[in-house]
């Protein structure tokens, strides 16, 4: 071969090599060790759709509902929820309270709080009807079981997962429902629950809720179910601790010991204090690592386990997704040390 076509050749591997080598190091930056396989973080958990908020009505004081349209929509159970997708990017999770049969529409209801994140917020200023929106799902972790008899605990916009459940029980089913809130105006649906159950089976609160009497001596095989605020549910735990629960904010961090990450792809360490998180403390040396919900729900955190015991605190993961990887937004470590595929 004549040597300028030698030198052009050489001049080609050598490019070639280095692309190849930059690539290399891009995949794993621990090269030349053997690269990891790729990270779960931020893989949709399900097919997104597009629908029409159709229609949007105030259903109580500061509570408004969606009517979500589309074709051909996958069908749910009572206490199924969604991933709605808002224009700014945020993803919150809402309660299904239509009817699971309709196949060309999903109703939502929310509540605005003014001192949230913002979400509730946006959904209230800015969904409007004609406007389009992504959801994801829908998912639930909250379904509706056989059993003798039925007790329902429902604070304020909790009530939107345990009705579809009303709907769905038998005529001749046992079942009381306690719905309690700030007032009878801020409550929803209170005439459709009325309808659905008279004096005998549904009590209204307006302020603090009174359990003992309705949780004491329950009969066997009683199913309860709870969904509203923090305070509420833990109170219902208290008192049963087989009750059924729908989390929309993550629990609350109690007594939490402070413990290391190793983000293995990296080589760097990272240290929880007790009162923050893994998704904290990780944005802090790498502020491009995905995240959406902050609460457990949405599943864009979720990131491999190589090593360590996790101290699981979300409601989406699987068993099986729990034996390798974790919501870093609310899931802690059980020991002193976590090793994570980033």
């Amino acid at each position: 071969m004549p040597k300028p076509l030698t030198a052009v050749a050489v001049a080609g591997a050598a490019l070639l090599v280095r692309r190849a080598m930059r690539r290399r190091i891009q995949v794993s930056p621990l090269w030349p060790m053997p690269a990891l396989a790729e990270p779960v973080s931020g893989r949709p958990r399900s097919r997104a759709l597009r629908l029409l908020v159709a229609a949007r009505r105030t259903v109580a004081e500061g509570v408004v509902e969606l009517r979500l349209e589309g074709r051909e929509l996958p069908r749910w159970e009572p206490g199924a929820h969604l991933d709605l997708v808002l224009p700014s990017g945020l993803v919150r999770q809402y309660s299904l309270c239509g009817d699971p049969e309709d196949t060309s529409s999903y109703t939502v209801a929310t509540r605005l709080v003014t001192d949230g994140r913002g979400g509730s917020r946006e959904v209230h200023e800015q969904l409007r009807e004609g406007t389009e929106v992504e959801v994801r799902g829908p998912r639930n972790r909250f379904p509706l079981v056989e059993a003798p008899s039925y007790v329902f605990v429902a604070g304020g916009i909790g009530i939107t997962p345990i009705l579809p459940m009303l709907r769905a029980l038998a005529a001749g089913a046992e079942w009381r429902l306690l719905h309690a809130g700030r007032t009878r105006a801020s409550m929803p649906f209170l005439e459709e629950v009325a309808a659905l159950g008279g004096q005998d089976r549904v009590t209204v609160v307006e302020g603090r809720a009174e359990l003992d009497a309705l949780l004491t001596d329950l009969p066997e095989g009683t199913a309860v179910y709870c969904c509203g605020p923090e305070g509420l549910m833990t109170a219902v735990e208290e008192r049963v601790p087989h009750v059924r629960l729908e989390r929309f904010t993550a629990r609350t961090v109690r007594d939490g010991d402070p413990f290391e990450v190793e983000l293995r792809r990296t080589g760097r360490v990272v240290t929880v204090a007790a009162d923050s998180t893994v998704l904290a403390a990780v944005r802090a040396e790498l502020p491009d690592t995905l995240y959406s919900c902050e609460q457990g729900f949405c599943g864009t955190c979720q990131q491999r386990v190589l090593a360590g015991e996790v101290e699981h605190r979300d409601e989406l993961l699987t068993d099986a997704e729990r034996d390798d990887s974790m919501l870093i937004c609310v899931s802690r470590s059980r020991g002193e040390r976590l090793v994570l595929d980033m």
